[in-house]
């Protein structure tokens, strides 16, 4: 089963469909991930009133593969960060750690997630992190125990000092995501997104990590690419039979 990584730059606007739509049509992989927000854009603030979609905006999506992507959601009278998996199943994952801090306001527009679940897709058991979701104890928690076969972190995540010619915040990213790989035994595709937003620059650098931590492909640094990955289920099944044995 191929995955492929659309690292893109999108517009401040509720108007991306159609570059969603450009890259799925790039490639016979059978999962697109898109990165945090991607139907939005990552500064929207005070325009989340208008520019927040509903769900049943995604359950009419068709696509003849299977979708991540990120997206504000009006639910309730509540808005949400949030990423939807659109395709064989659907499913929703509201994030749960809102930052705020520094150049961060998350908490004073969204509602946070109740928590982190599980579920079943053609690439096994799948989960679903955005962002600041993964920094967390309960997520490290959570993928010790449920062992997903697939972890899905989508981002939208800044660029901040450079140290001896790599991003600070790569090597964070790196360490943390090839932790949770190790721990859940399965595959991490992180999709961080690129371009300007009021003052930010991200990085994008997306990548696949193996069940072993070690990266298998990554995308360029600051400019819209799309990356694709064939996942080994004997590669997975290997891993996951080593944590038995230790556990």
């Amino acid at each position: 089963m191929k995955i492929a990584l659309a690292q893109i730059r999108p517009k401040l606007s509720p108007d991306n469909l159609d570059k969603h739509i450009e890259f799925i049509e790039k490639t016979n992989a059978d999962l697109v991930i898109f990165p945090e927000l991607s139907m939005n854009g990552y500064k929207v603030k005070d325009a989340l009133l208008e520019d927040a979609f509903s769900e049943d905006f995604f359950k009419k999506l068709k696509f003849d593969k299977d979708v991540v992507l990120g997206a504000a959601i009006k639910d309730s009278g509540k808005i949400f960060n949030s990423a939807l998996y659109l395709g064989s199943v659907f499913k929703r994952h509201n994030k749960v750690h809102l930052p705020t801090y520094g150049v961060f306001e998350e908490g004073r527009f969204f509602f946070r997630g109740s928590g982190f679940e599980s579920f079943d897709t053609k690439f096994g058991k799948t989960a679903i992190f955005i962002c600041e979701d993964v920094f967390s104890g309960d997520a490290i928690e959570f993928v010790s125990k449920e062992k997903p076969d697939l972890i899905i972190v989508i981002s939208a995540s800044p660029a901040r000092e450079f140290k001896d010619g790599k991003l600070l915040i790569e090597e964070q990213w790196e360490a943390v995501l090839k932790n949770i790989a190790i721990l859940s035994g399965g595959y991490v595709a992180f999709c961080n997104r690129v371009g300007f937003e009021d003052g930010l620059g991200f990085w994008g650098k997306s990548k696949v990590i193996n069940p072993k931590g070690e990266i298998e492909i990554e995308a360029k640094y600051f400019d819209e690419d799309l990356v694709e990955c064939e996942l080994s289920h004997h590669l997975t099944f290997t891993q996951k039979y080593f944590l038995r044995k230790e556990s």
